[in-house]
């Protein structure tokens, strides 16, 4: 009844563990997640796809949205929270004086570009990295589908995106800065929209280059921070590098579950949103920003970027530990905090697949990839190596002749987008 099975590509359950995967919860506390039947499962893989730095289900987090459902959620006038949360956010980015909120990601990219063409009158953007699925950004798939192959959608193909967007939206490549330079010669670039960082560092100055590039040719400079932000830093990650871009989205980990996202930038950018149309009824509840400004107040308690940080490097450290053990080649990326590994054999992901299918008999949903939270202890840690090392064993022995399809139960995990039929 539900096209594609379900409402976000990254929890389908094709990516993980076809025909067996758990796809359903019925409850979910701190790290763990319960399935439709009771089972109880360690979450070591994706935490709500990066949604909960504090754990599933937070108790201030919790308590603070159950207040605002008694007092009422929605009403003819504004939350004031919308304020308070915007007052935060800058006071945590000196270099910002505006924001607005929505509450997806999707959504606060769309209002960024919207609101960045508006200020320069410039409709062309380069792009690095994954900036949601609306029509703007899936447009650089219109002159060849396979534009966004290094932007994490390997084969998707822009369909009900309308031709006329077709170069509109240039990619370029992560750490390629001559690349960048000359799409904005080639071009009539108005706007550099990036990540900045998801599978590797900055190198070479990369982004203080693209900051003084962005500065001379009066392009709007705007740092995708849905992701990233608060992983590593009380803020966005642009902070530890001291590049300020013109504007920054952030979502995800803002509201530890609860939908809330923010776009916030310099003024002479942000008062552009009052040329154009911007608005949607649920932006106005008030569980998005109440849940966001009692989760900031947790994190710096806790310290949460800090705590997460150590754990992903622990993390790291294990599998590097079990590889070496084994004599397996593995590729790490991504930030410590959401931490993943790749074998280096063309059956890597036939492995992941078993990785998946094994740790599951044993009480964890797991892959090749970590998303932490303060709810990961080093004890849990521990025992969740325990039981990953006979499984890295399997893997060897696949290395040296087993085949690794005769060890699984059902199809390998997808590793991309695909059309269901």
């Amino acid at each position: 009844m539900i096209p594609g099975g379900n409402m976000l590509l990254s929890k389908r359950p094709e990516m993980f563990l076809p025909d067996q995967w758990p796809a359903y919860f019925s409850k979910a506390k701190g790290c763990k997640v319960w399935d439709l039947d009771g089972k109880e499962y360690i979450d070591m893989s994706i935490m709500g796809i990066g949604t909960n730095i504090l754990g599933y289900g937070h108790p201030d987090v919790d308590e603070a949205v159950r207040q605002v459902i008694d007092k009422g959620n929605m009403s003819t006038l504004n939350c004031p929270e919308e304020v308070y949360l915007a007052e935060k956010l800058i006071e945590l980015h000196p270099w910002a004086d505006m924001a607005r909120f929505a509450r997806s990601g999707g959504e606060a990219n769309a209002i960024a570009i919207r609101i960045a063409r508006a200020a320069n009158g410039k409709e062309k953007v380069a792009i690095c990295g994954y900036h949601g699925w609306h029509d703007w950004y899936l447009s650089a798939n219109l002159g060849d589908d396979k534009s966004l192959d290094g932007h994490l959608l390997p084969g998707l193909e822009p369909e009900g995106v309308p031709r006329n967007l077709r170069g509109t939206v240039f990619p370029f490549t992560y750490n390629n800065y001559s690349q960048l330079e000359e799409l904005v010669k080639t071009h009539d670039i108005g706007i550099i929209k990036m990540e900045v960082m998801r599978n590797q560092g900055p190198q070479d100055n990369f982004l203080q280059k693209v900051r003084k590039l962005a500065t001379d040719r009066g392009i709007v400079l705007i740092f995708d921070e849905c992701t990233s932000g608060f992983r590593e830093t009380y803020g966005g990650l642009h902070l530890k590098y001291g590049v300020n871009p013109d504007m920054a989205m952030f979502g995800k980990a803002l509201g530890n579950g609860y939908a809330i996202t923010a776009v916030i930038g310099k003024r002479e950018v942000m008062e552009a949103a009052q040329k154009s149309f911007i608005s949607s009824t649920f932006w106005t509840e008030r569980i998005g920003p109440t849940a966001a400004l009692k989760t900031l107040e947790v994190m710096k308690r806790e310290k949460s970027w800090e705590q997460i940080t150590q754990t992903g490097g622990t993390i790291r450290k294990g599998w590097q530990s079990l590889a070496d053990k084994y004599g397996l080649e593995i590729e790490q990326w991504g930030l410590p905090a959401l931490t993943g590994f790749t074998f280096k054999s063309p059956h890597a992901l036939a492995y992941k697949t078993l990785i998946t299918q094994e740790m599951l008999k044993k009480g964890y949903l797991a892959g090749n990839c970590v998303y932490s939270c303060i709810k990961h202890s080093p004890a849990l840690v521990e025992k969740f190596f325990e039981a990953l090392d006979p499984i890295f064993s399997l893997v060897k022995g696949c290395e040296e002749g087993v085949d690794v399809k005769s060890l699984l139960s059902g199809p390998i995990c997808h590793s991309a987008f695909r059309r269901l039929n």
